[in-house]
């Protein structure tokens, strides 16, 4: 299994990943100089681009940013028993958290209407997050981890840090605050909580599996395992939300399609959006002033339900109009 993730003739050293992953080693007024400078850049790179709506720019700040090194540094002191490195490259995520969180903050102050930036497609992406980015993060960091462990991957670096999106959702939480959305703000850090934790969990893994543990010299301990027991409690904690998330938009779907088929027989009607208030679907509807019992879209709506939803039908009157391009 080791011969396959991480060949011999390509396994970096340890002291080599120290020198990569651990601020605090070597050159230190160097490593901690050009991190901040980075990241702070990257910072207000990715909260232009989400205040702009411009997804190249929010895609450059993802290729600037380098969180991923001090949360890869969590994985490698988790797995060579070093609590100073673990406890170190957490303060240096947290501190970055603060700082990005901050910059998206105040970019919201000036924003005439901060309310507009709310609904465009770089906040939506990242303020409902659900069983798909978390398995997509889990494949991310397993991949960063490979990469940085061997020579001859370490290319796919640059696309890695595309993949894991950690600074954008911290943009995103701070304009959200900013705007007076705390809810969206918990959506975006849910994000990068699985983010974080995804990385960190495979990077150990990873680590371990390279012989990293054995390498460092320090006898296994036994509080490493109760390490990973609050990793994995984390990974539940963070995947509820998302699980919760995931069965909300599969349910609005099929919400969706019975909707759809109750106004089968009504002619130019359309169906807008399916949303959720608390154990009530909302139901956007478009079309004449007449429109079939509610009563027969409710049994069909309880016949695919876990439990039975009240539904509420939002409906506008008139029909759509095209004008000629």
């Amino acid at each position: 299994m080791r011969l396959l993730l991480i060949p011999d003739s390509q396994r970096r050293e340890l002291n080599e990943l120290d020198d990569r992953l651990n601020l605090d080693d070597g050159d230190r007024a160097a490593k901690r100089s050009g991190f901040w400078i980075m990241l702070t850049l990257s910072g207000i790179i990715a909260v232009a681009g989400v205040v702009g709506d411009s997804t190249a720019t929010v895609i450059g700040a993802m290729i600037v940013a380098p969180l991923s090194t001090p949360i890869l540094g969590i994985g490698l002191g988790i797995a060579t028993g070093r609590g100073r490195l673990v406890s170190r490259s957490a303060f240096y995520v947290l501190c970055g958290l603060a700082l990005v969180v901050a910059l998206g903050f105040v970019f919201a102050q000036v924003l005439p209407n901060p309310a507009n930036v709310l609904t465009n497609s770089q906040v939506v992406g990242r303020t409902s997050p659900n069983l798909t980015d978390l398995a997509a993060a889990l494949a991310t960091g397993l991949a960063g981890a490979i990469a940085v462990t061997r020579r001859d991957v370490g290319d796919v670096l640059p696309g890695v840090a595309i993949a894991i999106s950690l600074v954008p959702p911290l943009g995103v939480v701070g304009v959200c605050l900013g705007s007076g959305a705390p809810s969206l703000a918990v959506g975006a850090l849910v994000l990068f909580a699985s983010n974080v934790i995804a990385m960190v969990i495979t990077s150990t893994v990873v680590f371990v599996i390279a012989g990293y543990a054995r390498a460092s010299g320090i006898p296994t301990p036994s509080r490493r395992y109760r390490v990973y027991i609050v990793l994995a409690s984390a990974l539940i904690i963070v995947a509820v939300p998302m699980v919760v998330n995931t069965l909300s938009s599969l349910w609005a779907d099929q919400i969706h399609d019975a909707a759809e088929q109750w106004l089968t027989d009504v002619p130019g009607t359309e169906i807008g959006a399916v949303t959720w208030q608390a154990d009530t679907a909302v139901i956007e509807v478009l079309g004449p002033p007449q429109l079939p019992p509610v009563a027969d879209l409710e049994r069909s709506v309880h016949a695919l339900m876990p439990w039975n939803p009240q539904i509420v039908i939002i409906h506008a009157v008139g029909a759509r109009t095209q004008t000629p391009g």
